[in-house]
């Protein structure tokens, strides 16, 4: 039964009334506050983390013509007779030929040099055959003369040095390292360049490089002519490639 008297009076406690509560609710709210902002924060350095961290990989190309500053000239030939002396005297007839050859044309003594021989010994139904076989090298800086001796060499033909197998002139392009810094920052302005195309079609700028590979440099026969990589080959004509790889920040 409940007491309605008069003279009774009912009290109730609130949870949230009274100083000890208001105190309670006062920090409550600076954390609620503080949790809001810091999220915020958070969010917002994350977005510009972002943003800061974005980047194009684009690559540039760089070429350059140029001529080959070494010509080398390897001269196969050989001579066979019944004996050593007589195979010995026909090589050393053809090395005199060879000599004068150069020689009219202007090349110093120097240039000729001779770079390995040897001698074989074959029988054939009983008859022995000696066969001296000569190299002989050419080197010079000199390309125009060296481009006019491979023009002229069938008279050594007619002088009558037969020409083996092998023999021929090699043009190779040794100053690489001269025109590396330079082409190597055309490769880079290419690369920007191409960055920039990119970053207007996605409404951005491009910022500084944040990374950058080097690619090999290549040195090919220019125009589709013959010869091998590296600048070696019967042309003295090259092309000299390079492709780098840059990684650019975009703002």
């Amino acid at each position: 039964m409940s007491d309605d008297s008069p003279g009774k009076r009912h009290h109730s406690t609130s949870f949230l009334s009274g100083p000890a509560n208001r105190r309670w609710l006062l920090p409550s709210a600076i954390i609620a506050i503080g949790l809001v902002a810091g999220g915020y924060l958070l969010g917002d350095g994350l977005k510009r983390a972002h943003r800061a961290d974005r980047s194009v990989t684009v690559r540039g190309l760089a070429e350059r013509d140029v001529t080959a500053d070494l010509a080398t000239w390897t001269i196969a030939y050989s001579s066979s007779a019944g004996d050593l002396a007589t195979a010995q005297s026909g090589v050393e007839k053809d090395t005199r030929a060879i000599q004068a050859f150069f020689g009219e044309l202007g090349f110093p003594a120097d240039a000729l040099q001779p770079t390995g021989a040897n001698v074989q010994q074959s029988k054939d139904n009983g008859v022995v055959t000696f066969t001296v076989r000569q190299r002989m090298t050419l080197r010079s800086q000199d390309i125009k003369r060296a481009q006019d001796a491979v023009r002229r060499q069938f008279e050594l033909v007619r002088r009558g040095v037969i020409l083996e197998e092998g023999s021929g002139m090699a043009f190779t392009f040794t100053r690489l390292n001269d025109i590396k810094p330079p082409m190597v920052a055309a490769a880079t302005k290419d690369a920007r360049a191409a960055a920039e195309q990119f970053a207007k079609d996605s409404g951005a700028e491009v910022g500084a490089i944040k990374s950058a590979t080097q690619g090999y440099f290549t040195i090919e026969a220019r125009d589709g002519d013959s010869g091998g990589g590296w600048g070696v080959s019967d042309t003295p004509y090259k092309k000299v490639r390079v492709v780098t790889t840059v990684d650019f920040y975009l703002k």
